[in-house]
């Protein structure tokens, strides 16, 4: 296990973190940095501590809409979830157009074969 070192609000922390894990802590890091910076920057809270609770809570509040969303796509049809993600792919490439104000690379999206006895995601 090797240890790194994130800068959170100004702070320093040294952390453990599992092989192969170096650049998904700093991401983490950097997404915490970034929402508690974004609330103190609000001035309506002042504490270190009650701006962490309130990141804290906003995360795990956007996880479990996530979760619901997975977990409507695991007990939904194989097609609905084929569906779902065609759409998807087909938003990302619209905002990908717009960005570049020209059409470039398409992902093509195929769905794997599942049988009418099989759910989507599920092994």
């Amino acid at each position: 296990m090797n240890q790194i070192e994130v800068n959170i609000m100004g702070q320093s922390y040294l952390l453990a973190c599992p092989e192969g894990d170096h650049d998904r802590l700093q991401e983490a890091a950097r997404r915490v940095d970034e929402a508690m910076c974004k609330v103190r920057a609000s001035g309506k809270v002042r504490s270190r501590d009650r701006i962490a609770v309130l990141v804290a809570l906003n995360m795990a509040f956007d996880l479990s809409d996530l979760d619901g969303e997975a977990q409507i796509c695991t007990e939904a049809s194989p097609a609905l979830c084929s569906a779902k993600a065609a759409a998807l792919i087909s938003r990302i490439d619209a905002v990908l157009d717009a960005q570049d104000g020209k059409e470039g690379y398409r992902f093509s999206y195929t769905p794997p074969p599942v049988s009418s006895s099989q759910s989507a995601f599920v092994s």
